[in-house]
């Protein structure tokens, strides 16, 4: 089985302010985990840029001229040396963007249409993508949650759009619901959105009874819960749903915030938790999709609960 990690540097230039979760140290701790003799065989290669016209497969063209318009300039040294801070702008009470961030963004972009590429012409079984700012929470007009962009949504529509698969099943254990991914399929069944996540907890959304044209399929799980919960709802609603939909590509929204030492959701599960999903939808893509599957980092905000829990969802990517 080869697995290919798609990353770049400039991903740390997206900055965010100062105790904010979703910080540079979530990449450092993971390509930390990932320098162990366990991780020689994977494939790493250096993300492209994404093309602008990318965003336009999901989102409007007003949106990405707010994002890059609110884009701040890069502070000179002069200003450096005067002690002035990185200059940040805020989209809304949680989304900032940097001077690097348009590019971090456009890099995630492309790091997902290219992990589509790997696995439609066989240059690689499955893809993890280890980039930032994360996606799942940016609608199809708005973003938010951390999110300027949807990444998962993004390479959905450019499987469909450069490689003919008729239909793309996307999952998603992050342990807040990605409303922007709702938002953005709802009424397309050629896309399948699955969902385990805490509720109540932000957004707000991700209810059974939110279920589009019968293609989303939400599993909420309830606070203090964990693993038994998460594999019930996995076994009984997520993997029901893509045996019935037989997908072309699977494409995961890997969030490590259901670990139970996540200071923001309240799911107990551990690095086995993510192992054992894994497995079940490299079943799955093995059984419909030619092993194709690509995995997109979305959140999980404690440093260690983050990286184990990635490291244990590549190594049964690369083992199969």
């Amino acid at each position: 089985m080869v697995t290919r990690l798609y990353w770049h540097p400039i991903y740390l230039q997206h900055l965010t302010s100062p105790g904010h979760p979703e910080r540079p140290d979530r990449l450092r701790a993971l390509h930390s985990v990932l320098e162990g003799d366990e991780f020689y065989g994977l494939d790493r290669v250096e993300a492209p840029m994404g093309d602008e016209e990318a965003i336009l497969y999901v989102h409007p063209e007003s949106l990405a001229e707010r994002i890059r318009a609110a884009v701040p300039e890069e502070i000179d040294e002069e200003e450096r040396e005067r002690g002035l801070a990185q200059h940040l702008t805020r989209i809304d009470g949680d989304t900032v963007v940097s001077p690097k961030s348009w590019e971090a963004a456009l890099t995630a972009i492309g790091a997902a249409t290219a992990a589509v590429d790997t696995v439609f012409t066989g240059k690689a079984d499955n893809v993890f993508v280890a980039s930032r700012p994360p996606g799942h929470h940016a609608e199809r007009d708005r973003a938010m949650g951390f999110c300027l962009f949807n990444n998962a949504a993004i390479a959905a529509r450019h499987a469909q759009a450069a490689h003919g698969a008729e239909r793309v099943a996307i999952v998603d254990w992050d342990v807040h619901h990605g409303n922007g991914t709702q938002d953005i399929f709802q009424a397309d069944p050629t896309v399948l959105y699955c969902s385990t996540h805490q509720m109540p907890l932000f957004p707000g959304t991700g209810a059974k009874d939110e279920t589009g044209v019968g293609n989303i399929v939400n599993a909420p799980l309830s606070p203090n819960t964990g693993s038994r919960e998460f594999r019930e709802a996995f076994t009984s609603r997520v993997l029901p749903a893509l045996d019935e939909f037989r997908p072309d590509l699977i494409i995961v929204s890997a969030g490590f915030d259901a670990h139970h030492r996540d200071p923001l959701a309240e799911i107990n599960l551990d690095e086995s938790d993510f192992d054992w999903a894994t497995g079940k939808l490299m079943d799955r893509a093995e059984r419909f999709s030619g092993n194709r599957l690509v995995s997109i980092l979305e959140g999980g905000y404690d440093l260690q609960g983050l990286s184990q829990s990635a490291a244990a969802h590549i190594t049964r990517l690369m083992k199969g």
